[in-house]
């Protein structure tokens, strides 16, 4: 699928904060079905998730964390970073480019969270190999 002005419009309207469905209909002047349908498709398409997000610093006991990864070859990015996506505490996965080849953004309870996910779920993905973490001490315009 992909998406034309309108759905680009809702979308829009929807990264700035929850808006309720017949607010935005209003604001673009369509019906209130013609919007749900269209975040319906947006999200069956996986082009848009509705969620919602909170700071980090908010949570306790909780540790937001950066985990940077290389990847043995570089055939195999795609299927590791699948793959690293996958963990538990993952929240996110991207491929980088510079020093190091993935990026995972990783929600874990505290630092024994941190060393119970780097030995206990990481050190399980064959073709890492090297992992430099990076805790998130304060967070400014970060939700989660």
């Amino acid at each position: 699928m992909q998406p034309d002005e309108t759905d680009w419009k809702i979308i829009e309207i929807l990264r700035k904060g929850y808006v309720p469905n017949n607010t935005i209909a209003r604001k673009l002047n369509i019906s209130e079905g013609t919007v749900r349908a269209r975040l319906k498709k947006l999200k069956d398409s996986g082009i848009v998730e509705v969620r919602a997000l909170i700071n980090p610093d908010a949570l306790e006991n909780q540790q937001l964390a950066l985990v940077a990864m290389s990847v043995a070859e570089s055939r195999l990015l795609e299927s590791k970073a699948k793959e690293v996506s996958a963990l538990e505490n993952v929240l996110s996965v991207s491929i980088v480019s510079g020093r190091y080849d993935l990026m995972a953004e990783v929600l874990v309870d505290s630092n024994r969270g941190l060393v119970q996910f780097l030995t206990g779920q990481l050190s399980k993905v064959k073709g890492i190999v090297h992992s430099e973490s990076f805790l998130m001490l304060r967070n400014y315009r970060k939700f989660v």
